[in-house]
């Protein structure tokens, strides 16, 4: 299993806006900008094949629901919107999503919540209390 390979650790903390780190390999260093969602969109998808079968185009289940959802890949671990810093280079800013971490089940529901209350603007960072549970 990929687990077994990979050694994760429970992500509980967010990271610091404007702290620097290392990525894994060593090979450049990132500047958080501050945690954020990796989102799929369903409008950057194709549009689906023609058949004859249809006599036009075929129907695509793919664009029913929202536009942007939750990207179920990395929904189990922490993404930042991050600047790149390589040596002679210009930064270049990005999301990064670390695989090599887990969100806690707290962490996880405050990232990815699903609940309208979770829309809220004050709504910037977890709650404390639920953190230092776990």
């Amino acid at each position: 299993m990929i687990s077994e390979v990979l050694l994760t650790q429970e992500h509980q903390d967010l990271m610091d806006h404007g702290s620097i780190h290392s990525s894994i390999g060593g090979q450049f260093s990132f500047r958080v900008i501050g945690p954020c969602c990796r989102l799929y969109d369903r409008e950057q998808l194709p549009w689906p094949c023609c058949r004859l079968s249809w006599r036009s185009k075929e129907p695509s289940w793919r664009r029913i629901g929202k536009r942007l959802v939750a990207d179920i890949a990395a929904q189990k671990c922490p993404s930042y919107s991050v600047e790149i810093i390589q040596p002679g280079e210009k930064p270049t800013e990005t999301i990064m999503t670390l695989f090599s971490r887990r969100l806690n089940s707290q962490m996880q529901e405050w990232w990815y919540s699903k609940h309208p209350r979770s829309r809220d603007c004050s709504n910037i960072a977890p709650q404390l209390a639920l953190v230092q549970k776990k």
